[in-house]
């Protein structure tokens, strides 16, 4: 499987989560494997892409707005956002970008 997922034909919707973790785990990986599970569930996720060293960034893809939203506000995830923000990371920047046009090889 590669690690660069097909997304449909644009407009579709980008969320980049860039972030500096603190490096110890107090529980990170069991969160976010929970979250790969149940984003997988949400109308109108597409697919993500992420990679880490010292900066991590995840750019999640979604069909629109009001999914994205739906995310944001799901009680889970609201959860993890709770913890991110107490124990997991020292600095996160999100952002969300409209895809108009893309390029493969």
């Amino acid at each position: 499987m590669s690690p660069i997922i097909t997304t449909p034909a644009p407009p579709y919707y980008a969320v980049i989560f860039t972030s500096l973790r603190d490096p110890d785990d107090r529980g990170y990986s069991k969160m976010a494997d929970r979250m790969v599970k149940r984003v997988q569930q949400q109308e109108g996720f597409l697919g993500f892409e992420s990679a880490r060293e010292e900066l991590g960034i995840t750019v999640s893809y979604w069909r629109d707005l009001s999914s994205i939203e739906r995310w944001k506000a799901d009680l889970e995830h609201r959860e993890a956002q709770k913890k991110g923000k107490e124990f997991w990371y020292r600095a996160y920047t999100i952002r969300i970008a409209k895809v108009e046009r893309e390029y493969a090889l």
